[in-house]
Formats: C-alpha cells, sequence, structure tokens
C-alpha cells in the first residue's frame, strides 16, 4: 500500500498527464492502461488515485470490472484546476 505522500503524488501526476494529453479539450480521456504504462505505478494505487480524484469531481472514470480504469477524462473542474496551477507556476 502507497504511504500518503505517494498517493498525493499519484493523484497529481494523473492530473497533469490527463490535462496535458487532453489539451483543454475535455471531450478527449486516455485509457487506464495508458495512464498505468505513462506513470509506472501499480493498477491498486492507480485505481484508488482515480476513485479519489473522481470523488472529488475533478475526472471521470469509466470502469473495466475489477475495479480498473478503462477510460478517465477531466471534467470542466479539473481543466480548470489545472488551467489555475499552470497560471500560478509562469
Amino acid at each position: 500500500m502507497a504511504t500518503l505522500r505517494e498517493r498525493k503524488t499519484y493523484r497529481e501526476q494523473v492530473l497533469r498527464i490527463l490535462y496535458e494529453a487532453i489539451e483543454g479539450n475535455r471531450l478527449l480521456g486516455i485509457t487506464g492502461a495508458k495512464l498505468e504504462s505513462d506513470l509506472h505505478i501499480p493498477e491498486q494505487d492507480l485505481a484508488a488515485a482515480c476513485t479519489y480524484l473522481a470523488g472529488e469531481g475533478l475526472i471521470t472514470v469509466d470502469w473495466e470490472p475489477g475495479n480498473t480504469p478503462a477510460m478517465v477524462t477531466l471534467t470542466h473542474e479539473g481543466i480548470r484546476r489545472m488551467e489555475t496551477e499552470e497560471e500560478e507556476s509562469g
């Protein structure tokens, strides 16, 4: 099981990769398999990160059987959060 610091890092990485992949178009998403391969994190930790972010209203997830994300997309709120972070970092 991941530590709290690792879980927070995974969540931020999921948001960042999604934001970069969709380029602000919330109609686009990426597969859970691509997220897992890009992030190199265990499937269980990816599922936990996606569950948390979906609960916060930042992403939507289409789930496969076995608690595996099939398709993940940013919500409008998720895009706004990432744009705010981008503006703040320069």
